[in-house]
């Protein structure tokens, strides 16, 4: 009897040791518990170690406070032009209060992914198919801001909202192939034509250029042709002027001679006669001979007639 009493004490103190053990909750960091005694909300954990009192509390929930990613899948949407399109979503999200999360709604990823749905079917429907493929930006923002407000209450917040992917039907994927097709063309004949008329113009420009060159090297040319020209003709007209300065200078020097000779009459009107037989040099048809001259003919002719004696 006093053995089946210790082992009943035994056995009743390591109850209350993995009771008591039970109780202790550690919250380790970015994570929080939200605790209810008798079904009713009692406390919020957060980092620490904690107690709760045995049977009568529990941890009805444990709650990740990081950021966390969901991947939605496709979603079918219409735009305004009545096409229709899948596109696939993913929510970046975080909870900031564990109470209304683990109260606000029953269930809070499938509550975000209809939200999603929803809110991007009312922004597709006011757009047409090009301004969804090219406003993704702003249907990222507006998402966000409406699924903000929405999950406010549940104690969410949204962080951000990516498209991930935009599937138009196979026809429009096609159409808009060919669409970009011919665009690519239409964008390389242009270039290619954009490209033969700068040619074009360089060509225009360079024979341009060669012919303002051309032209200024004539002009050099000539300048240069005429300078050369006027300076032989300066030089010309200085050999000329030396001449006749030469030639003057010569005529002065013989008449300083004659004089310093001092000739008698006979001389100088034989010297008379020369000059008057070089002024006919065989042209003259007439001559008119001053008297004077005439007499200094007879004398010369019967000069000649003596010696010819």
């Amino acid at each position: 009897m006093g053995e089946f009493f210790i082992v009943a004490v035994i056995v009743l103190i390591v109850l209350a040791f993995l009771i008591l053990v039970s109780c202790i909750k550690i919250v380790p960091q970015a994570h929080a518990m939200v605790v209810e005694r008798l079904g009713g909300y009692l406390a919020t954990w957060g980092v620490g170690i904690h107690m709760k009192a045995p049977f009568i509390d529990r941890i009805a929930r444990k709650v990740v406070l990081k950021e966390q990613v969901v991947d939605f899948p496709p979603q079918p949407v219409i735009t305004k032009d009545n096409v229709t399109m899948q596109i696939d979503t993913v929510v970046y999200y975080q909870i900031t209060d564990p109470k209304l999360y683990a109260y606000g709604v029953e269930s809070p990823l499938m509550a975000i992914e209809n939200l999603t749905a929803t809110t991007l079917r009312n922004i597709i429907g006011d757009l047409e198919l090009d301004e969804t493929l090219t406003s993704r930006e702003t249907i990222n923002t507006t998402m966000r801001a409406s699924l903000d407000i929405a999950t406010d209450p549940w104690g969410i917040k949204v962080n951000r909202v990516e498209l991930k992917n935009i599937i138009p039907p196979a026809a429009i994927q096609d159409a808009m192939e060919k669409q970009m097709k011919a665009e690519r063309e239409r964008r390389e004949a242009i270039l290619r034509a954009e490209g033969e008329k700068k040619s074009t113009i360089l060509v225009a420009e360079g024979k341009k250029e060669s012919a303002i060159l051309d032209a200024e090297a004539e002009k050099q040319a000539a300048i240069l042709r005429a300078e050369a020209k006027k300076e032989a003709t300066i030089r010309e007209a200085e050999g000329q002027a030396e001449a006749i300065l030469k030639i003057q200078q010569a005529n002065a020097d013989g008449l300083r001679m004659l004089k310093l000779a001092a000739p008698d009459e006979s001389v100088i009107q034989l010297k008379s006669l020369e000059a008057f037989a070089k002024a006919a040099d065989g042209k003259a048809t007439k001559i008119i001979i001053p008297s004077e001259i005439q007499g200094l003919a007879g004398l010369a002719k019967s000069v000649t007639e003596i010696a010819g004696n």
